[in-house]
């Protein structure tokens, strides 16, 4: 069973997406029995999902019965078991099958993306981390409903953590795909770049994807080069955070600068510079004289440079 009790102690504050404390029974989820003995108890509540969003009951949270659930076109045989809450009540996992649209004119009902269900804070730590393992275990779902090795439609396997081809016996299992996110540093400067799809004015640390064979620091090296043109030298992990935009674990680490000159002579970036301590304080107290700002808080970067400035300050 997971315990996330130290998790809730030491998640750095308003960071999203990293507290769940549900069981998901991993040795349990192949047996078809169980799981649908726990689908039938009268108190199985069942989180809703369209392709990129999330249906709640408007001012009544994330939940919903199975008659509810049923309703809004739950499919038993596409319904995928994230885990026993702390009280023991099963939740589960599906994909509405009516549209947004018809959702959206439903009385009782809310349709939202889970960015904005974050930055908005008015959900348990614990229902936001539920919704980020829903949000990408259905993305998945609703994009891997054919076998990649022959075509043919697969059936989903393992409570919702496999599917499986019934023609080439392949087995699919769903995707985490590892974004290192870095804080670059050189003396009492950091490095912030601007991806021209930021919200106006917003300055972050630089991101990747990492690649095959390639470590994490070896990561951090070859995309903030890529990026600005930076050599980094020292390279440590000192946070992760799932990010389900679908379905990416982001891996926060502080890099060493060798070098410092910036060249962004390509389409990542639109902005890239050297920030020292006084200016990032602005930044993030939105004072800035040319309205800069750091990533809100529910991002890791917003985190890594937070950490940043505190350690500097001491």
């Amino acid at each position: 069973m997971q315990q996330d009790a130290y998790a809730l102690a030491t998640a750095p504050g308003g960071m999203s997406f990293i507290v769940n404390p549900l069981d998901r029974c991993a040795e349990r989820r192949g047996d078809p029995e169980w799981l649908r003995s726990l689908m039938a108890q009268p108190d199985a509540a069942f989180v809703v999902a369209t392709a990129g969003k999330l249906v709640l009951r408007a001012g009544s949270g994330i939940r919903h019965s199975r008659a509810d659930a049923d309703r809004l076109g739950l499919d038993p045989a596409e319904t995928a078991f994230l885990g026993l809450e702390p009280t023991g009540r099963p939740l589960f996992a599906c994909t509405a099958g009516l549209s947004e649209e018809d959702l959206e004119i439903r009385d009782g009902l809310e349709v939202i993306d889970l960015r904005s269900l974050a930055m908005r804070g008015d959900l348990p730590e614990a229902d936001i981390g539920a919704l980020a393992q829903t949000r990408a275990l259905m993305h998945w779902h609703l994009s891997h409903r054919f076998c990649s090795r022959c075509g043919h439609r697969t059936t989903l396997a393992e409570a919702g953590y496999r599917r499986d081809c019934p023609s080439c016996q392949a087995q699919h299992f769903p995707r985490t795909d590892p974004v290192v996110i870095m804080l670059i540093t050189h003396g009492d400067k950091v490095l912030l770049g601007r991806p021209p799809r930021l919200v106006e004015g917003v300055f972050t640390t630089l991101a990747g994807f990492m690649e095959p064979g390639e470590t994490v620091e070896a990561a951090v090296r070859r995309e903030t080069y890529e990026e600005s043109r930076v050599r980094v030298g020292d390279v440590s992990i000192v946070l992760n955070q799932p990010w389900p935009f679908p379905a990416n674990l982001m891996l926060g680490c502080r890099g060493t600068a060798l070098t410092t000159e910036i060249d962004i002579g390509q389409d990542e970036l639109e902005a890239c510079r050297w920030c020292d301590r006084a200016e990032v304080e602005t930044m993030l107290a939105g004072t800035h004289p040319l309205g800069h700002r750091i990533p809100p808080g529910i991002s890791i970067a917003h985190h890594l440079i937070l950490g940043w400035l505190r350690e500097t300050a001491a």
